[in-house]
Parts: C-alpha cells; structure tokens; sequence
C-alpha cells in the first residue's frame, strides 16, 4: 500500500504530484526545488541554492520517518554543469560515511528558473 508523504518545512507540489510516496518501506521524492518553505524565496547562487534544496529534501524525509543517512540513490539535475564543484561542496555536507548512488544531469530549465533540483530514493 502506498502512502502519502507531505510537510509544510518543504516547497508544497507546484502541480498534481505528491512531494513523496513511501511504498513498502521505500520513500520516492518528486523532485525538490530550492524554495524557502516559509517565504516562498529562492537564495541566489548555485552553493546557497544546493544547500536550501538539500535542506528540504532533508526536511521532507525527516516527515517520511527516514533521513539522508537512508538515502540509497538521488538525481540531482542541474542548470548550469559549471556549477558541479560547488554544488558538490555541499552536497557532501549532507551525507555521513557512504554516499548515495547519484546521477547528476544538465537540463535547460528547471521549474521556477532555480539553478537545481533533486530527487531521492530512501529506506525507511
């Protein structure tokens, strides 16, 4: 049986999504964009914005009753390939011991025009 995972410390759905489903002990994120959940802004510059969406994701798995320690596999898409060294700095800050398996990909435009967006895949 899937359940619905939803919280207010993440960037509520901007479609007709969920902001993830836990299924048999899984959690899958829909992608998370680097939004201040309580003022809607958008930090300027790929390090800040690496990190508010690092936070999110964190926060959403937080209310899925997981955490970034469970995380098996993200896809982190990015605007600009440029910015890959920076927003690995971060990144990394986010993960204790091993990392997850990750694909990271440039695309042309992400939603609300942010420099990244990621995606996780977790354990309970």
């Amino acid at each position: 049986m899937k359940k619905v995972i939803s919280t207010e410390k993440a960037p509520a759905a901007i479609g007709p999504y969920s902001q993830a489903i836990e299924v048999n002990g899984m959690v899958y994120t829909s992608g998370i964009i680097p939004v201040v959940p309580a003022t809607g802004e958008i930090p300027t510059g790929s390090a800040a914005q690496a990190k508010q969406a690092l936070t999110n994701l964190s926060n959403l798995l937080e209310a899925a009753g997981t955490s970034m320690a469970n995380v098996i596999k993200t896809t982190v898409f990015i605007k600009e390939m440029n910015d890959f060294g920076a927003i690995n700095e971060v990144y990394q800050t986010f993960f204790v011991g091993e990392y997850p398996a990750r694909s990271c990909v440039e695309v042309a435009r992400l939603p609300k025009d942010v420099m990244i967006e990621i995606e996780a895949i977790a354990t309970k």
